[in-house]
């Protein structure tokens, strides 16, 4: 089953997978509702964004796993650390990249149906980094204050568009700061990026 939000890609991942002979596409949804509400003996693995209009992915990844449903297989164009991670530890077996090679994606895709862990090499990166410097990890809401700082928001506008008072953005700042070793705001967005943290 495919699951993502816009039509167009959809299409062409079903076009690409379709034209394996040992995959066949059953089914679409448009968010993870839809892979939630899917007939999970039709189904063997799940291909799934992350960020989607409705039901996220990991929302609905946590959702499949807790109901005994089939594997998820994210691909997606989000490799941050926080998001790979938050992936994973909501139970999908497999995080792909959307611009990995077609073979890479077959692989993934059988490997994943088969319940194996299978990891793009950036995403193998990124766990070994988080692994290795673990006071550096970046929590969700920290990475998305600082996605919203590179785009030159206010602390005001974070607040904002966050759904969070001015005071919460500030204190996330401090411990962004002092995980990334820097003392403004500019350092922090050059830091992360420098990271791929964002």
């Amino acid at each position: 089953m495919l699951v993502d939000d816009h039509p167009v890609v959809r299409a062409g991942l079903r076009a690409i997978l379709d034209g394996f002979t040992d995959i066949r596409v059953v089914a679409e949804g448009v968010d993870g509702a839809a892979a939630v509400k899917a007939d999970a003996t039709a189904v063997d693995v799940i291909v799934m964004d992350i960020q989607m209009a409705g039901m996220d992915g990991i929302t609905a990844t946590r959702a499949l796993v807790a109901a005994g449903g089939p594997p998820v297989l994210i691909l997606t164009t989000y490799g941050t650390e926080a998001d790979i991670v938050e992936a994973l530890a909501a139970g999908a077996r497999g995080y792909l990249l959307k611009d990995a090679p077609e073979a890479d994606l077959h692989r993934a895709v059988l490997a994943t149906s088969r319940g194996e862990p299978t990891f793009s090499p950036e995403v193998g990166t990124a766990l070994a980094r988080r692994v290795g410097h673990p006071d550096v990890a970046l929590s969700r809401r920290e990475t998305e204050i600082l996605r919203a700082l590179a785009t030159g928001a206010s602390n005001l506008e974070v607040a904002s568009s966050l759904f969070i008072s001015p005071a919460t953005v500030k204190t996330h700042l401090v411990h962004i700061y002092q995980k990334l070793g820097v003392d403004n705001r500019t350092a922090a967005v050059a830091e992360a990026r420098a990271r791929k943290l964002v």
